[in-house]
């Protein structure tokens, strides 16, 4: 009996070291810290990348999408600088990884003089661009020798003078491809209209002075006018199509990806239709 209680005992003496040694001790007997891999203590590396972008609609779109990208592990950087045209010479200089305010015949016309190396990575919207006046009710009223404001930038200009072409008011010369025009190209002005070229971007500010202008979407919506007051704009057939543009080899990065894909999403879509009507048309 005496012998069966002592290798009962030991028996209960072997166990209880067992269940201790599951408890990991350190070399000082004291309990080590549960392990855990790195794998799982690891938290997802953020990006962060900076886009560069005109005030509205831009930067508003840019804005809305923000949150989308933070929890893919895209930390977005919205700029706005004073002058948009700034924007390529930032992205050339890696000031910002990316930006979107231009259409591709713009990026096509300083790509050429500046020899930028730049890749267009999605088309976003469009904003038609439209006549506005504060003299002027409809097409109608604009009379012979009416002075018209005009971008002067070589695409946006051709794109209004094509916009008065299409509306009957002027004609200009065939074999213009290449997106750029001046008044010097119309050969027929039957209200023999003045046309005033100024930066697109006081044009809104010079509508006092003038009988009407083109101006460009953002432009119009920066200056708080009504989009819906234009006396004619473009289609939603309009090749200037707002993109987003990188440095060429920078458009297989996975944010810039992440990125165009939020850009062009269908909550995207939803957005700019119910924030901005006829201003601004998706382009996807």
């Amino acid at each position: 009996m005496a012998r069966k209680r002592s290798l009962w005992f030991a028996a209960v003496i072997v166990a209880t070291g067992i269940l201790a040694g599951c408890g990991s001790q350190n070399g000082n007997g004291e309990e080590a810290a549960p392990q855990t891999s790195a794998a799982a203590s690891e938290a997802p590396k953020e990006v962060t990348i900076k886009v560069g972008a005109s005030a509205v609609p831009h930067a508003e779109i840019l804005e809305f999408i923000k949150p989308k990208l933070k929890e893919e592990g895209v930390n977005l950087e919205v700029v706005t600088l004073d002058d948009d045209g700034q924007l390529n010479p930032a992205l050339q200089e890696k000031q910002i990884d990316a930006n979107y305010f231009q259409h591709v015949p713009y990026l096509d016309s300083v790509k050429g003089e500046k020899g930028y190396d730049f890749v267009v990575t999605a088309k976003v919207h469009v904003e038609p661009i439209g006549f506005y006046s504060e003299k002027l009710k409809s097409k109608d009223e604009i009379s012979h020798g009416a002075k018209i404001g005009i971008p002067n930038n070589p695409s946006n200009e051709y794109r209004a003078l094509v916009l008065l072409q299409q509306q009957g008011l002027i004609k200009l010369k065939d074999g213009l491809t290449t997106y750029e025009a001046t008044p010097k190209d119309i050969v027929d002005n039957p209200h023999n209209l003045e046309f005033v070229e100024a930066d697109a971007a006081t044009l809104p500010r010079s509508l006092p002075d003038l009988d009407g202008a083109i101006i460009n979407t953002n432009l119009v919506l920066d200056a708080k006018i009504d989009p819906k007051t234009a006396l004619f704009r473009e289609d939603a057939n309009s090749p200037y199509a707002n993109v987003v543009v990188v440095r060429k080899g920078d458009e297989n990065r996975e944010e810039i990806k992440k990125l165009d894909e939020a850009l062009t999403s269908p909550e995207v879509k939803k957005f700019i239709e119910d924030k901005y009507g006829v201003a601004v048309v998706p382009a996807f």
